[in-house]
């Protein structure tokens, strides 16, 4: 009874150890086996027999992954218990099968079926019963074609009804068959196969091509699941994010930017240059003279130009090219600083020398330059007076200058009147400004 409760311990055993270990479905539909196999045979103890070994060979065909026959034979080597000597036994077997989880490379199995042994002792006649067996076993598959196999089963031999147990370890051998259809793998769940996917471990959720790679729908080199900047026009240059490169980060991409390299901080509009707000042709960050008027001409630093360099732009000058040092007006005009006159005079006040001869000075240094002398008038009194009046003025410094040794021929002399005041003839203040006499070089 013990050696039964083991017997029947070492299948429940085998059966449980079938649910481990998934590998390829190794029990195919349609294949032969061939088993080699020994082990023991325990017999009933109302026999008059030891346990004995046994050894045999199977023969076995699966009709599906599931279900299979076997045909087996082995030999019974025994002695009697009451000393007749060495007992031989025949065992024959037809048994069906039905196998547990034949994917697997540990398959367990369900056998039952009829048969028979004979029993041939040395001395004595033989003795053939019929039987009924039923049990179960486990196969190991080490590779498609090869698996360790164990059984045990319980013997019911009619007759007498006896009681035997036969355990049995083999290798088992399979030919032909069809080849075990192995599921496709989709490690990632892409819904593309990992044979065909060029993009393995693809984060879940994300959206994939044929091949399995995330999508790029602007084509950039950066998966949309990635893409923070998406829609990227074709051929233009990316960062990891996706987004086109600002090389200058003025915030205008590199593709869009007609100014690249702006400085740092430099504001800049939508096509990437610095800001002109007074369009003269020089950036904000460069121009030292903003708000120039329109169409006015500019140097590099944006300032309006000023040819004769008497700090009056050339688009405000009204009398261009004067000398270096003379003093001028607000309209860049050529004043002999401090040459006014008293009303109704044309006399020069021995104060106001010194500036003419500054203007006398001007004059030798430039010996091929020729002036125009300017006289000026308030508007007291009637045009034809003051007219005369501007002339006599201008007359009085050309003389004077001539007497410093400036050529006739350098000199012109017109008067003007009161018709070019450069203050207003409303106060005293501004008609004594306006009682004066200005310089005017000409070509």
């Amino acid at each position: 009874m013990r050696r039964r409760m083991v017997i029947i311990g070492v299948a429940m055993v085998l059966l449980s150890l079938g649910h481990a270990g998934v590998g390829l479905a190794q029990n195919q539909a349609g294949s032969f086996a061939i088993s080699p196999f020994l082990g023991g045979y325990i017999f009933d103890g109302k026999q008059d027999l030891k346990h004995g070994m046994t050894f045999g060979l199977g023969l076995g065909y699966n009709l599906t992954e599931n279900w299979g026959g076997a045909a087996l034979f082995n030999q019974i080597v025994t002695d009697s218990k009451a000393g007749a000597g060495q007992v031989n036994g025949y065992l024959f077997r037809l048994e069906g099968l039905y196998h547990f989880t034949p994917s697997r490379k540990l398959v367990p199995y369900l056998a039952a079926g009829i048969g028979s042994i004979t029993l041939n002792p040395q001395r004595g006649a033989s003795c053939t019963e019929l039987l009924l067996n039923y049990g179960a076993g486990l196969k190991y598959f080490l590779n498609e074609n090869m698996a360790l196999q164990g059984d045990v089963r319980h013997i019911l031999s009619f007759g007498s009804i006896q009681h035997n147990f036969i355990y049995t370890l083999g290798l088992s051998f399979l030919f032909g068959g069809a080849k075990a259809v192995v599921p496709p793998l989709d490690s990632d769940g892409d819904g593309v196969n990992d044979d065909l996917d060029k993009c393995p471990g693809t984060p879940a959720g994300v959206r994939v091509d044929r091949s399995g790679c995330p999508l790029d729908s602007d084509g950039d080199g950066v998966y949309d699941f990635r893409d923070k900047c998406p829609g990227t026009p074709a051929g233009v240059k990316v960062d990891r994010s996706g987004c086109p490169l600002d090389s200058d980060g003025d915030g205008v991409y590199d593709f869009r930017d007609k100014c690249p390299g702006t400085p740092a901080g430099v504001k800049v509009d939508r096509s990437g240059c610095p800001l002109d707000s007074d369009g003269d042709g020089v950036y904000d960050y460069l121009d030292r003279c903003p708000n120039t008027p329109a169409g006015v001409k500019v140097d590099s630093s944006g300032c309006p130009l000023d040819s004769d360099a008497d700090g009056v732009p050339n688009y405000l000058d009204q009398c261009p090219r004067t000398p270096k040092s003379a003093t001028v007006n607000e309209i860049g005009c050529w004043i002999v600083r401090d040459i006014n006159f008293d009303t109704d005079k044309w006399n020069i006040k021995p104060a106001f020398r010194p500036n003419l001869d500054q203007a006398v000075e001007i004059l030798k240094r430039n010996p091929y330059l020729k002036i125009e002398i300017q006289g000026h008038t308030d508007n007291i009194g009637k045009k034809a007076y003051n007219q005369r009046l501007s002339e006599k003025r201008a007359g009085a410094v050309m003389n004077y200058f001539m007497q410093q040794g400036i050529a006739k021929d350098r000199l012109t002399v017109r008067g003007y009147g009161f018709s070019s005041p450069i203050a207003t003839n409303e106060t005293e203040e501004g008609r004594a400004k306006n009682r004066r006499v200005q310089l005017r070089p000409l070509d």
